[in-house]
């Protein structure tokens, strides 16, 4: 018995060791361990038996496993061999034990594509998942096909535990069911009617939606039906319905999916975009909503090479898109933005069904239902959608867009004055105009055609928030009319005003659907509006009264003075000493901070009666009505040279402005404003001559004291109030054939006791008295007023008008502000203007110099330098000014030097290599003018052109060069 026992335990520790040898061997040689069975009872209609398959992947082709312990507890050991070529071995295992003593039917179920759990990068789009199934005793199993899952048929035997081993078609297998028949029948009846239902319905939604689009050709129609289509593609896909329209490969259904996800992406971004109607004002926006869409549609290429990456990058834009939505749809509700408002209830839904889709994807919701439930959601947004846009566009009755005949906007348009029909669809966000301002401003036809915001980059900068606002608030109160004035930038860069005059049609919900009016052409009404403005009573820079309303109170202080003894005014002239060079040294924007000064001191010493006023560049005038007697008189003018005189700080330095006052009082022997202040002028002259930086009260022997020049100053300046300056013009001619090519403009002053006054004399006296710039616009408007003139009589010929410019115009701040302010006002198309400036005058200050010539040049003005070869330095700089013509100083022309034709020569050679035109002037001979035609110069300008000749007789020149072709010639 011990020997019995002691064999037995022999045995039984050789099969430990034959085990653990076993065990080893297959773990070095590709077998598995066993697996747990799961016990199946009779009532068990449906288990889920993920969490009980063991998934061995990249095992090859030959599967060696144990099994699960048999009934005698025996574990066996089954090899299973792949039934596909080339496979990655990709294997599963479960166990399956009957414990009942009856046999058991049961269907396997793996389903193909499964949402829960399929995550957001890379995500399981779905494929076939088993490809056989091998149990450890018996056949292998039967395939029951099906599309959507791949299904095989068991029969386990009363108290059989048997070991299957799945042969996989791909890595993963998300979900194993085991199903009884009948039951698993019913289950797949009862999706089959709801999934039918919902595709039935969501087939339905983008059809209607469709025929809408169709009807109504309104941007949110397409946009929700291209979403609606989406939808129903995504749907169809996931119930697995592609396959009864398309033959479609297994294989193919995850590209298919893909697709799918990244289209619902796409247009859900598109109807986001048109909807809120964002490209209504900013074109950021619509570049952004583009290139969003755009890099959606790049994914569909992208489909084709990777669909779980493509997939997963759509996912990700609708959880953005929606998050992106839900601010805006916030922001414009509280803007209260009816749009908006509507689209609440449907883009709540939409943030709930992402939060579900989220919780599915991740995992955390894992039940059979919610798959199908996500895709019904879909389905009850795009209806939602649908009802919303139904509602904006139906409900006020938008149909009524199309029933309003042409005669009824007419009516309508009839209400405001005549002019262009302006016309505004507001639920096709088109503004149209009859007949086209385009093609009426010479932008082309079409350019004013379609949203209002085609219209912003034509409107002057100035109007354009103007314009965007009365639009905005016609729409969203409701009511209301457009009545603003807005300026339109035309094909040759001008602004012309526009009276832009509407009404709103308001349809049965209030909402309004359309804007009829006119649109009027208001340019001259605004230019002169502007003329007003430009003679307004007070001086822009320091706010005091100009010269005009200085003149008018003295006119009114002297009436009272000659009916009341107790008035005498005072007139006071207060004149800055050297402030030109006080400009040059700190600048001119310095010296306006100093004339702000001087005026806050004067006035500071005023009394409410008295006047200040700045009457002209660095000269202020006083009526001083609060003094009457002469010696508080000295004493006020005194305290103002003193008060002046104070030192000034600016930018850490000291500066002290010295001033000369002229003062006159009333008499009765100046009863006149002209008398009183023009005895000031004297007085202040004689100041000047002192030296400056003293006051000088008027005496008679100012008249006789040889201040001629003084009153010539004096006649100056109301010269040009009384129109005495004019022009002449000394034509300029083609070198070759002596015709006119155009004119330069010369002042002339007809002085009414003197006569005429040469410009020599009178020029430097406005240089000296600040008149210079005053008289240089002025001579600028009566060139261009004549260009006007000509553009009407002489339509046939095409002249150039030059006009000298001064330096001092040129260093004025505004200089290029003010010709536009005259180019605007006194335009010409068919002549040009052109600036002639010295070369000297360039040189003072180049770099300024050169940005007011290129501004002058954006203008479409053109420029000549004058004096060419006067100066030492232009050679220089000549590059950098953009001068069109370079007029040769008569000095060259007249010399009689040896070397006058080589000097010529190479002017005119170097004028040529830069492009530039070239003007000889004061030329005398013929033989003059021949030789510089051989050298190649442009134009002559001189005794054998012309003398200088009036307007009318400028006009007379050209004809007879050019006749004028009547209509009855032209009709002959």
């Amino acid at each position: 018995m011990t020997g019995g026992r002691y064999g037995h335990g022999i045995l039984r520790l050789g099969a430990l060791l034959l085990l653990a040898f076993a065990t080893v061997l297959a773990a070095f040689g590709g077998r598995a361990f066993a697996v747990e069975p799961i016990s199946i009872g009779r009532n068990a209609e449906a288990l889920d038996l993920s969490r009980a398959v063991t998934i061995y992947r990249n095992r090859g082709e030959t599967f060696r496993i144990s099994t699960a312990p048999g009934i005698d507890g025996i574990v066996r050991t089954i090899e299973v061999q792949a039934t596909q070529e080339s496979t990655d071995g990709h294997w599963a295992v479960f166990a399956l034990a009957n414990t009942t003593e009856q046999q058991i039917d049961r269907l396997i179920v793996a389903p193909h594509f499964r949402l829960v759990d399929s995550h957001f990068f890379w995500p399981d789009l779905g494929s076939k998942r088993i490809v056989a199934i091998t149990p450890s005793e018996g056949f292998a199993l039967d395939r029951v096909e099906s599309s959507d899952a791949d299904i095989f048929s068991i029969t386990l035997n009363p108290g059989a535990v048997v070991t299957f081993v799945a042969e996989l078609a791909s890595p993963n297998l998300p979900q194993v069911y085991l199903w009884e028949a009948d039951r698993y029948k019913d289950i797949i009846n009862s999706y089959t009617l709801y999934r039918g239902i919902v595709l039935g319905i969501s087939g339905l939604l983008a059809l209607f939606l469709t025929i809408l689009f169709v009807v109504r050709g309104t941007s949110m129609f397409p946009a929700a039906a291209a979403l609606a289509w989406a939808v129903l593609a995504y749907i169809s896909i996931d119930f697995g319905f592609i396959d009864r329209f398309f033959d479609v490969p297994p294989a193919d259904v995850r590209t298919w999916r893909g697709m799918s996800e990244v289209s619902l992406a796409a247009t859900l971004a598109l109807f986001i975009f048109t909807y809120l109607n964002l490209n209504r004002w900013n074109d950021h926006l619509s570049y952004g909503a583009i290139a969003w869409v755009m890099a959606l549609a790049g994914l569909s290429a992208l489909v084709f090479y990777d669909p779980a990456l493509a997939a997963g990058v759509a996912r990700f834009s609708i959880a953005g898109t929606a998050l992106f939505g839900s601010v805006l749809i916030a922001y414009l509700s509280w803007r209260g933005f009816d749009r908006a408002i509507m689209l609440v209830p449907a883009w709540a839904l939409l943030i709930a069904w992402i939060i579900a889709g989220y919780m599915t994807v991740s995992g955390q919701v894992d039940n059979d239902i919610i798959q199908p439930a996500l895709a019904g959601g879909l389905v009850l947004i795009v209806l939602l959608i649908g009802f919303t846009i139904m509602q904006n566009a139906f409900s006020g009755g938008a149909f009524q867009q199309n029933l309003l005949s042409n005669v009824e906007r007419q009516a309508l348009a009839v209400k405001g004055s005549g002019g262009i029909v302006w016309d505004w669809d507001v639920g096709r966000d088109r503004l149209s105009t009859t007949p086209d301002l385009g093609a009426v401003l010479g932008l082309g036809a079409g350019k004013l055609q379609g949203p209002p915001k085609n219209w912003l980059s034509h409107i002057h900068s100035d109007d354009r928030d103007r314009f965007r606002v009365t639009l905005d608030a016609v729409l969203e109160k409701r009511r209301g009319k457009i009545d603003i004035n807005i300026r339109l930038r035309g094909s040759d860069g001008y602004y012309s005003w526009f009276a832009v005059r509407a009404r709103p049609v308001v349809g049965a919900d209030g909402q309004v659907i359309r804007c009829i009016g006119t649109i009027i052409d208001v340019s001259d009404q605004k230019r002169a509006e502007e003329r007003l403005l430009h003679d307004a009573v007070h001086d822009n820079l320091t706010g005091l009264p100009n010269r005009e309303l200085f003149m008018d109170r003295l006119r009114n202080a002297l009436a009272i003075a000659n009916a009341d003894d107790a008035m005498k005014p005072t007139a006071l002239i207060i004149d800055i000493d050297r402030f030109r060079q006080v400009n040059e040294s700190i600048g001119m924007a310095a010296g306006d901070t100093l004339l702000i000064t001087v005026a806050r001191r004067l006035r500071r010493l005023l009394r409410p009666h008295d006047t200040l006023a700045r009457i002209s560049g660095n000269q202020f005038g006083i009526i001083l009505l609060s003094e009457n007697e002469p010696g508080r008189i000295a004493a006020f003018a005194d305290a103002v040279k003193k008060t002046i005189k104070a030192p000034i700080s600016f930018a850490e330095r000291q500066i002290i402005l010295t001033v000369s006052i002229g003062l006159a009082t009333f008499t009765q022997a100046r009863s006149q404003d002209e008398d009183l202040f023009g005895d000031a002028e004297l007085a202040l002259f004689q100041a000047k001559r002192f030296g400056g930086d003293r006051v000088e009260p008027f005496r008679p022997a100012f008249r006789t004291s040889g201040s001629d020049k003084l009153q010539l100053e004096s006649d100056l300046r109301r010269a040009i109030e009384r129109g005495e300056i004019s022009l002449a013009y000394q034509p300029i001619v083609h070198s070759g054939s002596l015709d006119i090519a155009g004119f330069e403009a010369l002042m002339r002053w007809n002085h009414p006791r003197r006569g005429e006054i040469q410009p020599s004399e009178f020029i430097a006296i406005a240089e000296r008295s600040d008149l210079i710039v005053e008289l240089g616009n002025h001579a600028l408007e009566l060139a261009m007023r004549q260009l006007m003139d000509w553009d009407v009589q002489l339509p046939d010929a095409r002249l150039f008008l030059s006009v000298n410019v001064s330096s001092q115009q040129v260093m004025t701040r505004d200089f290029a502000n003010t010709l536009s302010g005259m180019r605007a006002r006194f335009s010409s198309r068919r002549h040009k203007l052109r600036l002639e400036i010295t070369e000297t005058v360039l040189m003072q200050n180049p770099e300024h110099n050169s940005r007011v010539l290129q501004k002058i040049k954006e203008l479409g003005i053109g420029l000549a330098m004058d004096d060419f070869g006067t100066g030492y330095s232009s050679l220089a700089y000549l590059s950098q000014f953009p001068f069109d013509i370079i007029k040769i100083d008569q000095s060259l022309v007249r010399n009689d030097w040896s070397q006058r034709d080589i000097l010529l020569q190479s002017v005119i050679a170097m004028a040529t290599n830069l492009g530039l035109a070239t003007v000889a002037e004061g030329v005398e001979l013929p033989e003059d003018a021949d030789k510089l035609e051989d050298m190649g110069c442009t134009y002559i300008q001189g005794f054998v052109a012309g003398a200088p000749v009036s307007a009318e007789e400028a006009t007379e020149l050209v004809m007879e060069q050019t006749p004028v072709v009547s209509n009855d010639d032209a009709a002959e």
